[in-house]
């Protein structure tokens, strides 16, 4: 009889502790597992290198970008939206990552001098080059519905290039263009993730370390 209850008695912590291992996983999975504070619910654009100046993008050409001033040669073209071949630009294999996005906020001054609210960003400690961004290259994961991207930050906008509080903080983002949008993505996130032109998203920074295989790893930029 002792011997019927020891056995009632670890099954029901067995049971115990999967219940507990599935409540943990599904908060683990609402908060997307990373240390960094979640974006939800942002409207989403999308943007390209090489797109030329026009009334939609504020007639910033996107030939160079706010790190690289030869951004389309060291993209290796133009990386077309429309004609795609999966996530490349049918034409030609880029030199850099296809899965790309810009964000409101840049740390280096007109002049290439550090902001002072720079030290706002997260990974501000780790390392402290005086000319050269550290914001360029990093990661972020951007969440629609059932499906996840990942993609390295290459340029700055829409729009704007000092809205750190929205960025690097919780605060409502400055620019009231394109109904508030405040992530622009490439061609190949918009694809991975079935985005429409203009469309509302999650995004969250992540380490590299977090950063799954997948086609956004194909190419890693890293200059």
């Amino acid at each position: 009889m002792k011997r019927k209850k020891r056995i009632n008695y670890v099954i029901f912590i067995v049971i115990l502790i999967v219940i507990t291992l599935i409540i943990l996983g599904l908060i683990i999975k609402n908060d997307y597992s990373t240390n960094y504070p979640v974006h939800k619910d942002i409207t989403v654009t999308y943007f390209w290198v090489g797109e030329g100046a026009t009334e939609d993008n504020n007639y910033i050409s996107n030939s160079v970008s706010a790190w690289d001033e030869n951004w389309m040669d060291d993209f290796g073209g133009v990386d077309d939206p429309e004609n795609r071949a999966s996530y490349l630009p049918e034409s030609f294999i880029p030199h850099e990552n296809s899965f790309y996005f810009a964000l409101p906020y840049n740390d280096l001054d007109e002049n290439g001098n550090k902001k002072e609210n720079s030290d706002k960003i997260y990974w501000a400690t780790e390392k402290d080059p005086k000319e050269k961004s550290i914001l360029k290259n990093r990661w972020i994961r951007i969440i629609k519905g059932s499906k996840t991207a990942y993609a390295q930050w290459e340029d700055v906008g829409p729009f704007e290039d000092d809205d750190i509080n929205y960025v690097f903080g919780s605060e409502t983002p400055q620019n009231n263009i394109n109904q508030n949008a405040c992530l622009d993505v490439s061609p190949a996130v918009r694809d991975y993730l079935g985005l429409s032109g203009m469309d509302k998203a999650d995004w969250q920074f992540v380490d590299y370390s977090s950063v799954p295989e997948g086609p956004w790893k194909e190419r890693i930029t890293s200059g």
